[in-house]
């Protein structure tokens, strides 16, 4: 971590600020703790970031994931804007809005969206529960202005309205209160900021979706163990999933009664790259430890009930909100 970012940071108890404790002379800070002015809490700096988590926690799966699959997401690793794509259009920010702009990632997972988030010259901070973080600080420490925080998103350890951007892409329907997660969002965002979050589609077709029969069984296992046997039965399903999909008219449908993700024809990946992000994501159908998908309309009052403004709320291929907090700017 760099040095500056002590001075912004907030015990996540009493948001009170923190005296950095350190033998590193430099700005660059590798070990080392942060000592709560008010109540005293001692949270470490272990390679690099501040760990204001204990190391296992309920999304212990996607450490396991990110780090198995590092690089897969980056747009940078597969040659494709689909990060870049889905950022654009999902949170609706111009490149003039990210220049030199603070953001916050909120659940970066292994770094797919701040790259993009820098490539626009945002300064970002990063942070996720798991140890997904340190697979996002190894893809992007020498990518931009970025710093790596592991923390849980209902305890953001910054001040209230610190963030004109706040993002939050993949992770909600993850937590295990969506309606408190998007809540701790919102208070971290600065009086005229902006907030954009996605969610998976509540809905009835949700029945027919397999990964939602198996997920009763599958979360009562270790995520080490499931990926083992994600691997394990991955091959035949993928096959029996791409030739579901080539039957007429029903197939495209048809293929999720396989617990398996399945890319063809959605992103323009080659057939290296296809099986790779349908096993990562198949994984994450079958481990994450919560999958909890929202209405529109749940989306809509989220933002209402915070206090945002020009609230937007649509389907694009996940249910998307994005807004701007009432209030002026700071």
């Amino acid at each position: 971590m760099r040095r500056s970012l002590a001075e912004i940071l907030r015990c996540p108890g009493c948001c009170s600020t923190l005296a950095l404790e350190t033998n590193a002379s430099g700005d660059e800070i590798e070990s080392g703790a942060l000592i709560c002015k008010g109540c005293a809490a001692t949270y470490p700096i272990e390679r690099g970031i501040p760990r204001f988590v204990p190391a296992q926690n309920y999304a212990h799966s996607f450490g396991v994931q990110w780090n198995r699959f590092r690089r897969t997401l980056l747009d940078s690793h597969s040659g494709q804007p689909i990060s870049r794509d889905r950022f654009a259009r999902y949170t609706g920010w111009s490149a003039e809005q990210l220049s030199g702009a603070l953001a916050l990632d909120a659940g970066c997972g292994a770094g797919r969206f701040a790259e993009v988030a820098l490539s626009f010259g945002a300064r970002v901070i990063a942070i996720d529960l798991s140890t997904a973080i340190d697979a996002a600080r190894e893809n992007l420490e020498n990518k931009g202005e970025i710093d790596f925080v592991q923390a849980d998103i209902n305890a953001i350890p910054f001040a209230p309205g610190s963030f004109p951007l706040v993002y939050c892409l993949g992770v909600i329907q993850h937590t295990p209160d969506p309606a408190k997660s998007f809540r701790a969002l919102a208070r971290v965002t600065a009086p005229g900021g902006r907030l954009a979050v996605d969610v998976y589609p509540a809905g009835w077709k949700n029945l027919f979706f397999a990964k939602y029969w198996i997920r009763p069984l599958t979360t009562r296992i270790s995520a080490e163990t499931s990926l083992r046997i994600v691997n394990r039965l991955f091959a035949p399903l993928y096959r029996l999933s791409r030739l579901v999909g080539r039957l007429p008219f029903a197939g495209h449908y048809l293929r999720y009664l396989i617990p398996v993700a399945n890319y063809t024809r959605v992103y323009p990946l080659d057939e290296g790259q296809l099986p790779e992000w349908a096993l990562l994501d198949t994984y994450d159908m079958w481990a994450s430890a919560y999958d909890q998908p929202q209405t529109l309309e749940t989306v809509r009052a989220w933002f209402r009930d915070a206090g945002f403004t020009d609230i937007e709320a649509f389907h694009a291929g996940l249910f998307v909100g994005r807004s701007v907090k009432s209030g002026e700017t700071g």
